[in-house]
């Protein structure tokens, strides 16, 4: 236990934690956890967040699933499009044939963020506190309708990594719950709220206005929820604080901070950031673009480096064809002409334009850098977009690296490391 907080774990950041380290911090939380003949419900993430998930399986699969009468694991995708049977596999790393035989009391689940059925009322955020928590940035009575499978357990587990985020500040803890397991409305509020608050206002911050929001969203559920925390640098793990939501996502928070963040000594003028392969759609691997920006110059360019992508985005394509890609005051300016635009088509559009300027009076609009898509992604696609193009044949990687003086950056794998001006 850790202090006064009632928090299993530890973190370091010069060296990652052993298997059996992780092992015996959860173990011994869960064995501290009434959990005998109780409906236990883990919420994870999807495949697009690196974490140790398999190794997290098995062991909650060893350590609680002799106890309880059930346990199951919902997978947060928020908007994500489902995983299919054999990704889940992957994901979990055992087969579904080898769950059944080894856990017959485990069920894995998608999140259906779009089907009324999945989904229940569990309250409703009125508009002056909606004005309070936003600090006034947002005014909209919100109902919260999240996952019903959240009444149907005695207790929930929130398991998954924490990372600079840039809607939320950082992500994990309460985040698993909303957008994770959450309807449209919430959904939409929360990424709006981060969009007016702005990326560069938001990400690696810890006291934001949307995860003020989302804390709130949490307490509507009222069965007993505990925390996994895991802090990564890179596929190594460097944390693990399991305890009250709240306060194991703090720790990790601080933790990752420290692993996740690189402090650079001047802007960038141009750089070349490759998404990692696990963005298989420009709705998750514009975060080479998010997790950059605030180290790009005024007038600098980033480039997204990723000549495999060849989608924008499986469930909300054709919403973002229509509106394109815009800075945050193109559709502040103008809200009665994207009143019918769901929040978080408005929220993505303006985190991969970015920071910039809209003149309402003459229709110009001054992004403060240039994003460009190196990508499978066409020419004429990007122009539609209101993006810049390059063609990624003609991109030599190898020619970016080590050239941090003349004020050019590559970033390899990127999606996870914050960088950002000291």
């Amino acid at each position: 236990m850790m202090g006064n907080l009632q928090i299993w774990g530890r973190g370091e950041v010069s060296r990652a934690l052993s298997a059996d380290a992780a092992a015996q911090i959860l173990v011994s939380r869960m064995d501290a956890v009434a959990l005998d003949g109780k409906r236990v419900l883990v919420i994870i993430p999807d495949n697009t967040r690196t974490a140790p998930l398999a190794m997290l399986f098995r062991l909650l699969c060893d350590c609680i699933g002799p106890r309880a009468a059930q346990l199951d694991f919902l997978i947060a995708l928020g908007t994500h499009p489902p995983i299919s049977d054999a990704a889940i596999d992957a994901m979990l790393g055992m087969a579904k044939t080898e769950r059944a035989e080894k856990s017959p009391n485990v069920r894995v689940f998608n999140h259906a963020w779009a089907d009324p059925r999945a989904l229940k009322t569990f309250g409703v955020i009125a508009r002056d506190e909606m004005g309070a928590l936003t600090n006034g940035l947002l005014w909209d009575e919100t109902p919260v309708r999240l996952n019903r499978l959240l009444d149907e357990y005695d207790q929930i587990i929130l398991c998954g990594p924490v990372f600079p985020h840039e809607v939320v500040g950082f992500s994990g803890g309460a985040k698993y719950l909303c957008p994770g397991i959450a309807g449209a409305e919430i959904i939409d509020a929360t990424h709006w709220l981060g969009a007016l608050a702005t990326s560069m206002g938001t990400i690696g911050i810890m006291d934001t206005p949307v995860r003020r929001v989302i804390h709130r969203v949490a307490e509507f559920v009222t069965t007993p929820l505990l925390c996994i925390a895991l802090v990564m640098r890179g596929e190594a793990l460097h944390g693990m604080f399991v305890g009250p939501y709240i306060d194991a996502w703090q720790r990790a928070a601080e933790l990752s901070a420290q692993l996740n963040i690189i402090t650079v000594p001047r802007a960038f003028q141009r750089v070349l950031s490759a998404p990692a392969p696990m963005y298989d759609e420009l709705w998750t691997a514009a975060k080479a673009m998010y997790k950059t920006e605030p180290a790009i110059a005024d007038g600098g360019e980033v480039i997204v480096y990723a000549p495999d992508l060849t989608e924008v985005s499986r469930t909300h394509g054709a919403l973002i064809d229509a509106v394109g890609y815009h800075v945050r005051d193109y559709f502040v300016k103008q809200p009665q002409r994207f009143a019918n635009v769901p929040g978080a088509i408005k929220a993505h559009s303006t985190h991969v334009q970015g920071a910039g300027e809209y003149d309402a009076a003459r229709a110009i609009e001054t992004p403060r850098i240039r994003v460009t898509l190196a990508t499978g992604i066409s020419e004429e696609h990007c122009r539609k977009l209101n993006l810049g193009f390059a063609d990624y044949t003609k991109i030599d990687a190898d020619e970016w690296h080590n050239r941090e003086s003349e004020g050019i950056l590559f970033v390899p794998h990127a999606g996870e490391m914050l960088y950002r001006v000291a």
